[in-house]
């Protein structure tokens, strides 16, 4: 007999802000009956990284390592467990923005305590990425109006977004799902939001790119 395909134990969806991960995130662990691990962002030093004072980005960067660490170091994955974690990150995100943010120096010492702490935490076996244009991205920011996320300037978005698309082009380490959302709403849009679920809930192998039937009409259109 055929082995039956197992849905995958640990997923994490990832990409830049506003491009759906959180609530992305929160549907899949409701529909897979799944343990939501959400990341953290109570990072005491990342008004002051926005503000620009000097050796904030070293800070915020060094508080977000080790939070994200702590997060995933936890998560229970072994043999025994039956359960599905999904998260909203991947720990290789947080060495991203370390290149973007951090200079030579800081990120030699940077380096040391990420290639320590990467050793001990699990690989996804399937993470989801979710993209955007800018200027969808820019639009939802906008919409969102979050205090925290004013100082975010376009140009950094910008380079996020690059550093997510060269990062991801390379990526590897798990099965990958790249899901562009510009021209899809899984929120408003139930159609969207449930051939994605199909789509979660079949093998996925390598990388696959998620382009649902009514996108795929309005191109041909």
């Amino acid at each position: 007999m055929a082995n039956l395909f197992e849905l995958p134990r640990y997923i994490a969806v990832e990409g830049p802000i506003r491009v759906g991960k959180s609530t992305l995130t929160r549907i899949l662990a409701e529909r897979l009956n799944a343990q939501r691990v959400m990341e953290a962002d109570d990072n005491p030093f990342l008004r002051a990284f926005y503000d620009g004072e000097r050796g904030a980005g070293f800070q915020a960067q060094f508080a977000f390592l080790i939070r994200r660490f702590e997060q995933l170091r936890a998560l229970d994955l072994g043999a025994r467990s039956q359960k599905t974690v999904i998260t909203d990150f991947i720990f290789e995100k947080d060495k991203l923005f370390a290149c973007l943010n951090l200079n030579d120096t800081e990120l030699d010492t940077y380096n040391r305590f990420y290639n320590y702490f990467r050793e001990q935490l699990p690989t996804p076996d399937l993470v989801i990425y979710l993209q955007a244009t800018p200027e969808v991205l820019k639009k939802r920011l906008k919409k969102k109006d979050a205090p925290s996320e004013k100082a975010i300037s376009e140009d950094y978005l910008e380079e996020v977004i690059k550093a997510y698309e060269h990062f991801f082009f390379h990526y590897t380490s798990s099965d990958l799902l790249i899901v562009n959302t510009s021209e899809i709403d899984f929120v408003e849009r139930n159609q969207d939001l449930q051939e994605l679920l199909r789509k979660v809930s079949a093998p996925i192998k390598g990388t696959q790119y998620f382009l649902p039937l009514g996108s795929q009409e309005a191109a041909s259109a």
